[in-house]
């Protein structure tokens, strides 16, 4: 009679890290770089609009999100170079990295969020438009940019997230371009019975008696 095991075959085991590793490493890459993209395209986007009552009419004004707040636009700059320099650490320090990573996602989506609702940069353009520190703006609008700046926190809160979880299967870039400590085996010497390969020696500036 004959016996069916339902061990799993070892390759089989030994694959699906690799597999997890692969995966992981191709979603934060693009979750991080997308949304680096999307928060630094955002804030460049008007976050508000309104107007400023002076004398003979009103003035229309408008602020861009660099204009409400720089924070989202600078943790993704910084959370995008976090993300390329997770390949060049290891153990602990691919951790503190990849943490650094998550926080600039968490930071980037808070900032955007606050910046929602302020309307702190056109209050500053209400009092210079009218000559008066203590105008402010007046029929106070705001767009989708923010939200939009928030989604882009969270996808690099994600490649942060990714990073922690899966980092320690990833490759590493120093690794790859370490050199060996072993010293170069060193080519046989050449035949003196053969002239072409003593000038052959010669050629490469090596000793052809082998000395």
């Amino acid at each position: 009679m004959e016996y069916v095991t339902a061990v799993p075959h070892p390759r089989t085991e030994a694959a699906r890290p690799a597999r997890a590793g692969r995966r992981s490493l191709a979603l934060a890459l693009l979750c991080g770089a997308l949304g680096a993209a999307v928060a630094l395209l955002a804030t460049r986007q008007q976050w508000a609009e309104g107007a400023t009552p002076v004398a003979g009419g009103t003035i229309p004004l408008t602020a861009k999100g660099s204009d409400v707040t720089g924070v989202p636009a600078a943790l993704a700059i910084v959370g995008l170079a976090a993300l390329v320099a997770v390949f060049a650490v290891r153990r602990a320090g691919r951790t503190a990295v990849a943490g650094l990573l998550a926080l600039c996602g968490a930071g980037t989506v808070a900032a955007a969020l606050a910046g929602a609702s302020d309307g702190s940069a056109l209050d500053e353009q209400a009092a210079r438009a009218a000559g008066d520190t203590s105008a402010t703006v007046a029929a106070l609008t705001h767009t989708a940019w923010p939200y939009v700046a928030a989604a882009g926190g969270v996808l690099i809160l994600l490649a942060g997230l990714l990073a922690l979880r899966y980092g320690r299967l990833w490759p590493s870039m120093s690794g790859r371009y370490e050199r060996s400590g072993a010293p170069r085996p060193r080519r046989a010497a050449a035949d003196p019975d053969r002239p072409e390969e003593l000038w052959k020696a010669l050629d490469r500036g090596e000793d052809p008696t082998g000395a």
